[in-house]
């Protein structure tokens, strides 16, 4: 299992990484190549060092042919030089010899190195070819493995015959093109890492702008930008230009919005405002009926324009309130309309940044402590601080709590339902908790009423945060 999800979790990187796949198929092809061009080369090195091997020994079996001879006596005669100290070591592998074929040669000469005769295959196994030569591989005295180049040839006047062999190491050439191979590959593995490595830079030092433009969309996405700003290589700066042009035309879209929900809500003002007044002139229970249904529509208004805005500023790439000084604001009024209630804040350290509006968050805010200092006996809570996540990014927590009556947990649901009063003995519209849970819901946060510590409501609101 862990070695599937390991696979799982390499193919994600690979196939999500444009910097990982391109240094991976280009290293797969640059080891690709190394290992061609190696075995290459350790096949034209083996061709040749082979050819040369078999050109030196028919050189000195040309040697030793030149310089041996008929005695007087009729033996074999002859000393041949053939340079190489080789010849002269007992058991280094290379020998020649010269051996009578018919019998009126006497004895066989040989070199110093070899201390016993080395058979020969029948030529029935290995024949002559039509220059009447061998060659052939067998086996030293020390083990070694030799190849052998022999002829046949005439040698006195008489026709007598003799063979004439010249025998080379073939196993110290194996191990010179061993340790070349060896070596080689070393080489290119060394040359193959170096490769890698400069490829990896390049790679990685050439996606440097498209991190740039990562890090200035976060910065745009966090508000500490309104632009993709800085230089960019030719092939990424219409991609700027374009994503600059779209947060222009985003913005132009969202204060059309915002103008034209203020032109709505100030055109229809003044007719309410009249129908209001003409309720109030008619008096009666037709006059009641027209002042309570302008109240109702004026209050729908209200809650629908102000879930329009918030809808427009919702996910905005430029707004950032700081939560503390707003709710120290918020406090202070409250504290000055409400003395007798005992408010108490609670803060984080930490600059917390909503990812919003100020008029949203004071909207929030204002509705929940109004409720809260209407509610409450004598005490009230306001604590804000961080949260670990909020969906895919980072949260804020604000929590208003109070000792009065609290809400029951049946009731709850129906408290955050727009224009539902729990008591009518309060004022108010019961739009309150509606427009907060509205609000909340626009920004992607969450809003929970619970039972506080202090015995009556407690409220945890969850909202996005922007980096400080």
């Amino acid at each position: 299992m862990a070695g599937q999800n390991t696979q799982t979790s390499l193919k994600r990187i690979v196939s999500r990484s444009l910097a990982v796949r391109v240094i991976a198929f280009s290293s797969f092809w640059a080891i690709i190549a190394l290992v061609v061009i190696a075995t290459i080369i350790s096949a034209l090195f083996r061709q040749v060092s082979e050819r040369g091997f078999d050109s030196v020994l028919s050189a000195y079996l040309n040697n030793v042919i030149g310089s041996v001879g008929i005695a007087e006596d009729g033996g074999l005669q002859g000393s041949p030089n053939l340079d190489d100290l080789r010849f002269l070591q007992p058991q280094s592998g290379w020998y020649w010899t010269v051996e009578p074929v018919t019998n009126d040669l006497g004895q066989a000469l040989r070199s110093p190195s070899m201390a016993t005769p080395i058979p020969s295959p029948d030529t029935a196994e290995v024949p002559f070819n039509a220059g009447f030569q061998r060659d052939y591989s067998t086996v030293g005295p020390g083990g070694e493995t030799i190849e052998v180049v022999e002829a046949e040839l005439v040698v006195g006047d008489q026709g007598q015959v003799a063979r004439f062999r010249v025998m080379g190491n073939r196993s110290e050439l194996e191990d010179e093109i061993g340790q070349f191979v060896r070596r080689l590959y070393a080489y290119l593995a060394v040359f193959g890492l170096g490769m890698i490595a400069i490829n990896v830079f390049a790679i990685l030092y050439g996606l440097r702008p498209l991190h740039r433009v990562q890090k200035a969309l976060s910065d745009i996405r966090a508000g500490t930008a309104q632009r993709l700003s800085g230089p960019f290589p030719t092939e990424i700066e219409s991609l700027a230009d374009e994503t600059n042009a779209l947060i222009d035309n985003n913005r132009r879209i969202v204060e059309r919005s915002r103008k034209q929900v203020g032109n709505l809500a100030h055109s229809l003002k003044t007719p309410l405002a009249v129908l209001m007044n003409e309720g109030h002139a008619v008096g009666g229970e037709r006059g009641k009926l027209i002042t309570a249904q302008a109240t109702a529509l004026q209050q729908q208004l209200d809650h629908y324009l102000q879930r329009a805005r918030a809808a427009a500023q919702r996910d905005s790439l430029v707004f950032r309130t700081p939560v503390q000084a707003s709710l120290k604001r918020m406090a202070r009024v409250m504290s000055k309309l409400n003395p007798s209630i005992d408010l108490r804040l609670k803060l984080s350290d930490d600059p917390l940044i909503f990812a919003g509006e100020q008029e949203d968050l004071e909207e929030i805010n204002g509705n929940l402590m109004e409720n809260a200092m209407k509610w409450a006996t004598s005490r009230v809570a306001l604590s804000a601080q961080e949260s670990g996540s909020l969906g895919e990014g980072r949260g804020l927590i604000i929590v208003i709590e109070d000792d009065g009556p609290g809400i029951p947990e049946e009731k709850a649901r129906d408290a955050l339902k727009r224009g539902r009063r729990l008591d009518e003995t309060k004022p108010g519209t019961g739009l309150g908790l509606a427009i907060v849970a509205d609000l909340v819901e626009e920004y992607g946060g969450s809003l929970a009423l619970e039972r506080s510590a202090l015995g009556g409501l407690k409220v945890v609101v969850s909202l996005p945060r922007a980096e400080a």
